[in-house]
């Protein structure tokens, strides 16, 4: 859906379009270089640098300033008003129209771009370890400067989102996204580190504002499920796409080219930008009642503004138990994600070499894990169904605790005598348990924070998401990986004590309205 004038109150807006101009002209500067090594497989390692990808680099770094610049609101540091005079009284039971679809048709393919970049990285080592000659430990500094990165980003981008707006941070990270695919010619591996970090620095940010959007763009009755079946495909579309392309273009144009497709890809979701609406409860609450009733009547919703009802005199003590809950409720969700990033970043990882050190085969423990992505997809879906139809809270609780018992399995595997006992049980648990959890985990954190703060609650969250993944990764650069039983004992605390803080804090979002949450 086309939203002409939704980033009308930019008032640098043409600052905008510089930065976006000057950041593609910079990556296009590096393309020469890269087509100068078609006649040795793009083989660039140690060669220097000329002063055009130089005048690149430059031009990225100062369009990206440029286009943030650009991308300001009027009173941009102004705090949002959850007690604006008016509000907007929008019907939260509305039907699903065609405006809603294509919103989440276009947001589904962000989401794919967005989990495409990381996800490249595990096709890019193989080859850049081979031309830049490195260690197995050198090249590990790659995925933990990216993981580094989406931590970072995933802070910042919803911090953004609360100030710029949903659709505006959608679109600086899109920025971000074509100035990295400089990485593709660097010809030194540890500048292709520090452009991973910035990679996952503009990827990070994906994830949280877009359920943010979602959250507050679909009725109360659909939004449970749209939320987690967007999530889950686009993070499954993202790891097809990643591989699809490998197995595609890198045997042409080698590891690099995965790097250049940020171009092509960042500029489309520029492009996709002008079918994503700005959300109606961040426009009310800037006080922009009337672009906000436009964007609604665009979803099929009959709404007005209203006088907002003085609120009642709060009762002793309500103010901070809205604060005990709220941080008992940050606290639940954090520990969890960390828990998640452990066993996905972590324990996932090193299981092949453990359960080859327990005398199973190779290729049994690598199959065992190729199945995670085909398990995803319908795991998604089974996750969709029971959040939205059953319990969102009962579906986040049974996700962990499944995770707790594929843990559970994991441990008995160390005791079984080799052979004895299939690692198959556990192991599917394990992934079950972790797909549905990271297919719920933010959706419901998007749910569950009062409108002044979800941007960067739900940012917060993803960042916790990728924290477990940095310590797992800091654990193997240092060649302090633990046993399997150590490990999965380890990450059973926090995934047990999150199970009681979802149980104790966790509100029930399924089919309320999201104005309920703004008084905690």
């Amino acid at each position: 859906m086309n939203q002409p004038g939704v980033l009308q109150d930019r008032p640098h807006l043409w600052a905008f379009l510089v930065g976006c101009i000057a950041v593609t002209a910079g990556v296009a500067m590096h393309l020469p270089m890269f087509w100068m090594g078609r006649f040795n497989h793009f083989h660039l390692a140690e060669m220097p640098m000329d002063g055009g990808m130089l005048w690149g680099m430059a031009l990225i770094v100062g369009g990206i300033l440029v286009a943030g610049y650009g991308l300001l609101p009027r009173d941009a540091m102004h705090p949002v008003h959850a007690d604006a005079l008016l509000q907007i009284a929008a019907p939260e039971d509305a039907p699903l129209g065609a405006a809603h679809w294509r919103l989440m048709v276009v947001l589904t393919v962000a989401l794919v771009i967005d989990v495409m970049k990381p996800a490249s990285l595990g096709f890019v080592l193989p080859g850049m370890r081979a031309e830049y000659v490195v260690s197995k430990a050198t090249v590990a500094w790659l995925p933990f400067a990216a993981l580094s990165g989406t931590v970072v980003g995933s802070v910042i981008w919803g911090w953004l989102a609360d100030i710029y707006g949903r659709r505006a941070s959608i679109l600086l990270s899109a920025v971000m996204f074509v100035g990295t695919a400089i990485c593709g010619s660097m010809p030194n591996f540890w500048w292709n580190v520090g452009m991973c970090f910035l990679m996952g620095a503009a990827a990070g940010g994906m994830l949280p504002v877009t359920y943010a959007l979602l959250a507050e763009t679909m009725p109360s009755r659909e939004r449970g499920w749209v939320l987690v079946l967007v999530g889950g495909l686009g993070a499954v579309g993202g790891y097809l796409a990643a591989s699809g392309c490998a197995a595609w273009l890198e045997p042409i144009f080698s590891w690099r080219i995965l790097w250049f497709l940020n171009l092509p890809t960042g500029l489309l979701l520029i492009f996709l930008n002008a079918f994503i609406p700005e959300s109606p409860k961040y426009l009310a609450a800037r006080g922009r009642i009337a672009e906000a009733i436009r964007t609604l009547r665009g979803f099929g919703c009959d709404v007005h503004a209203e006088p907002k009802a003085p609120a009642p005199p709060a009762a002793p003590g309500a103010n901070a138990h809205m604060t005990h809950e709220l941080a008992g409720r940050t606290w639940a969700l954090s520990i969890a994600a960390v828990a998640w990033g452990l066993i996905n970043f972590g324990l996932l990882l090193w299981m092949p070499i453990h359960l080859v050190e327990k005398g199973y085969s190779m290729a049994v423990s690598s199959r065992l894990l190729s199945a995670s992505a085909l398990i995803a997809i319908p795991t998604v879906f089974v996750a969709a169904f029971l959040y939205s139809r059953w319990s969102s809270k009962g579906a986040l609780l049974g996700s962990i605790g499944v995770t707790a018992l594929g843990l559970a399995g994991v441990m008995l595997l160390e005791f079984a005598p080799a052979g004895t006992m299939s690692p198959v049980g556990p192991i599917a648990l394990l992934i079950v348990g972790i797909n549905a959890i990271i297919a719920m985990l933010l959706p419901y954190a998007a749910e569950s924070y009062p409108l002044a703060v979800r941007g960067r609650a739900t940012g917060w969250i993803a960042a916790c998401t990728k924290g477990g993944g940095l310590v797992a990764q800091l654990l193997s650069l240092l060649a302090l990986v633990p046993g399997l039983f150590m490990a999965a004992m380890a990450i059973l605390v926090p995934v047990g004590l999150s199970l009681v803080l979802v149980w104790r804090f966790g509100a029930e979002t399924r089919g309320r309205d999201l104005r309920d949450f703004e008084a905690g």
